[in-house]
């Protein structure tokens, strides 16, 4: 079980994640920096927003840290556990978000997060959830396949199975049922990660944490001076409007943000600033926007697409 000292040494790793992540990605956009925004929550704890708005590279970025706390679990949280309910509980994460100013550069997300349930005269039970995921508006198979490489590469020290696993369980989490439509090209997702051991668990969110940038940098450098325009700027806007659907319906993080008095403002930043909707939109056939539906949003291993041509 963790103790005091473990969960410090979670807390740590959090506040330096978010430090870093925040410098690398201020370095990489050369235009503007994060406005940090730290805040008090009346229920118990509170956190620091990191926001970058209107960069060269990044029309808007956030990284959240939070560290909350509360009397009783929230239904978003212990619907699929209910011998939890009523549970006292603290939540600490990192979660980001970040919506690039170029059509041509994957939207991205990712999150690493500690739960602890605790009652008086029981044991606390605790678990660690996360990963990350990327939403192309037009689609690399580079791109898709290097995404995918790392996530494999930062799973694989923790088991042959994992990587197909959390990949399997991304696939079917971001996934618009009421579009029937994938949000992106996924990436990791793991909920409810309690074993073997509290060392091992917190090593693989530090691997997680730590992976994301691996995985997501050398792709906004790849794209970033690409030229894009009206048409690609349309359907960019377009597509965000997905990715907005998808958090306010689906999303059970936003869910339990707001179930538990969580601070606005921060849940809500993962909001593009700009999206659009429109009316039975069809991509024309043949075009790179058709492309991104027919190749790359449909589930695929893209492991097995590296020595293709």
């Amino acid at each position: 079980m963790p103790s005091l000292t473990d969960i410090h040494a979670v807390k740590n790793f959090l506040l330096n994640l978010q430090e870093d992540i925040c410098q690398q990605l201020a370095a990489i956009d050369g235009g503007a920096d994060f406005a940090k925004d730290e805040w008090q929550r009346a229920e118990g704890g509170g956190g620091c927003s990191c926001v970058l708005s209107g960069g060269r590279v990044f029309e808007r970025a956030g990284v959240n840290f939070s560290h909350v706390s509360g009397k009783s679990l929230p239904p978003s949280a212990s619907t699929h556990r209910p011998e939890l309910t009523g549970r006292s509980f603290q939540a600490m994460g990192v979660s980001l978000v970040i919506h690039p100013l170029s059509p041509y550069i994957p939207t991205s997300h990712a999150n690493v997060r500690l739960f602890v349930a605790e009652k008086p005269g029981e044991e606390p039970v605790w678990w660690f959830g996360g990963g990350f995921d990327l939403t192309p508006y037009y689609g690399f198979k580079e791109d898709a396949v290097h995404w995918h490489q790392t996530a494999h590469d930062l799973c694989q020290p923790f088991g042959d199975d994992v990587y197909p696993r959390y990949k399997k369980w991304c696939d079917d989490y971001f996934f618009l049922k009421h579009r029937n439509e994938a949000r992106g090209v996924g990436g990791l997702f793991f909920d409810d990660l309690n074993e073997p051991d509290f060392a091992t668990s917190f090593a693989f969110i530090r691997a997680v944490g730590n992976g994301f940038l691996d995985a997501y940098l050398p792709i906004v450098k790849r794209r970033k001076t690409l030229t894009w325009g009206e048409r690609e700027r349309e359907f960019q806007l377009y597509r965000r409007g997905r990715y907005v659907e998808f958090n306010l319906i689906w999303d059970r993080g936003t869910l339990f943000g707001l179930q538990s008095g969580g601070r606005t403002e921060s849940i809500l930043m993962s909001m593009p600033p700009l999206a659009r909707w429109e009316y039975q939109y069809q991509p024309e056939p043949g075009s790179q926007e058709a492309a991104l539906y027919q190749d790359f949003l449909p589930a695929r291993d893209w492991l097995a697409e590296r020595s293709a041509p």
